[in-house]
């Protein structure tokens, strides 16, 4: 395959799974429709990681001239969705809405500020010159332990979220190593990272595949005020 479309078929290749739980799952549907779009926007963000953590070969060279790429929004669609709703789909919960009374408790009082958190933290890391990609990784990790204190019912969830979500993301990195061998090490920029692998996959792709997991598993719930059905 023309190295120019490895990003994109890489990209796309994470829509399969999210089609598939749609498909089988239509409970989760509008969760995941909704998820996805909103975490497509965090494909904008791709000019703050480009070339620092990598530079992938793109539609149009867009990555590379601009920052910019079609990829990241595929991408950010792509796991938003399953993000959000597979802890749900393998251990066969449902949501229901939290009730007005519960929501007017004390412990909801900061529940703005919990989902923000990694929005505020993360421009103050980058005030830091380090790689982005440790920024991003620390405040969804800080997002996560907020939402868990602001939404003790969720707390267990985001954390098995997390680890759930990690092992579904290193098949894929694992896959696109095995298919394109030497990929990983033309594209990421090694030399600005830890140096530290798993299997051939940076130390860093499995932090940020934790730490978005156990950020997002509980986000949505906690955006649309819902909880677990008891």
């Amino acid at each position: 395959m023309n190295v120019q479309y490895i990003w994109l078929a890489w990209s796309i290749s994470f829509l399969i799974p999210w089609l598939v739980v749609y498909k089988l799952a239509p409970d989760h549907r509008t969760v995941m429709l909704k998820a996805s779009l909103i975490t497509m926007l965090f494909g904008f963000t791709e000019p703050l990681f480009v070339p620092e953590y990598w530079s992938p070969p793109s539609l149009f060279n867009l990555a590379i001239e601009t920052g910019f790429d079609i990829e990241s929004l595929i991408f950010c669609f792509g796991i938003g969705g399953i993000g959000a709703v597979f802890y749900n789909v393998i251990t066969g919960q449902r949501l229901q809405v939290i009730p007005l009374s519960e929501r007017l408790s004390k412990i909801h009082n900061y529940h703005g500020l919990a989902l923000m958190t990694p929005f505020i933290v993360f421009p103050i890391m980058m005030l830091w010159d380090w790689n982005p990609i440790y920024p991003a990784i620390l405040s969804m990790i800080v997002g996560g332990i907020t939402n868990s204190l602001c939404r003790p019912d969720i707390a267990v969830k985001s954390f098995w979220g997390g680890t759930i979500f990690l092992a579904y993301y290193t098949i894929f990195v694992f896959g696109l190593e095995l298919l394109v061998p030497g990929y990983i090490e033309t594209v990421w920029n090694l030399a600005a990272l830890s140096g530290l692998f798993f299997i051939g996959i940076p130390m860093e792709e499995l932090l940020f595949a934790v730490s978005f997991g156990y950020y997002w598993t509980g986000v949505y719930e906690h955006l649309t005020w819902k909880q677990t059905e008891s």
